[in-house]
C-alpha cells in the first residue's frame, strides 16, 4: 500500500540503510520501526547489533515481531522518552515528519543526548521541497507536518550534529548527521 503513496519507497530504504553504514554499531535505535522494513535493511550491514525499535503502533509492531524476532521492541510515540542509550545509531524513516517543527527539534536534541560521541543519527522522510511541482506524496492535514530541508539541516547543527544530505527525489530526503565533539 505505501508504495502506491510513495513511489520511490524502495529506493529509500535503500538509501536509509546505505547511509547507515560505515558505523559500528553494537547499539541501534529506530524511530517508528512500522512493519521492521528499514530496520531489516539496516540490520543487514549491523547483523550483531542489538536493536530496539519504537512505533506508537501495537498493529505495525505485530508485524515487525515476526520480521525482527530478536528485537526489542516498545509501543510508544516520537514525543516519549527514549529508550536508553547509549547507541551507536539512530535512524528513522517515513515517520518524524508527523512531529510539528518544535517537535522536531526536541527529538533531534533527544537523539543527540542518546548517541556515544561521534556516533550517527539518519533520518529519512517527507520534505517540503523547493519546487512545489516536486510534492508528490500524498499529505493529510494535521497529520503529517514535513518541514523544508535547509530547516531540519539547521534544527540538526543546532542539536550537535555535522549533517548532510546523502540522497534526495522530489519531496524526499535522506540525512546522515554524525554527532559533533562535545
Amino acid at each position: 500500500m505505501i508504495r502506491s503513496d510513495v513511489a520511490r519507497y524502495d529506493e529509500l530504504q535503500d538509501e536509509t540503510a546505505r547511509a547507515c553504514e560505515g558505523v559500528r554499531a553494537a547499539t541501534i535505535l529506530e524511530l517508528g520501526t512500522g512493519t521492521g522494513e528499514t530496520a531489516k535493511r539496516v540490520l543487514a550491514r549491523h547483523g550483531a547489533a542489538r536493536f530496539i525499535g519504537i512505533d506508537k503502533s501495537e498493529a505495525m509492531l505485530a508485524i515487525a515481531r515476526d520480521v525482527l524476532p530478536e528485537a526489542e521492541l516498545l509501543v510508544q510515540s516520537l514525543e516519549d522518552t527514549l529508550p536508553v542509550g547509549p547507541f551507536e545509531l539512530v535512524f528513522s524513516a517515513l515517520a518524524v515528519h508527523h512531529l510539528d517543527a518544535p517537535g522536531k527539534r526536541d527529538l533531534f536534541a533527544r537523539v543527540a543526548a542518546a548517541l556515544v560521541p561521534a556516533g550517527r543519527f539518519v533520518l529519512a522522510d517527507v520534505i517540503v521541497p523547493t519546487d512545489p511541482v516536486g510534492a508528490k506524496i500524498p499529505l493529510s492535514p494535521g497529520f503529517d507536518r514535513p518541514d523544508r530541508l535547509d530547516d531540519q539541516l539547521t534544527w540538526l547543527d543546532d542539536a550537535g550534529f555535522e549533517a548532510r544530505m546523502t540522497w534526495s527525489a522530489d519531496d524526499l530526503a535522506v540525512i546522515a548527521s554524525d554527532l559533533r565533539a562535545r
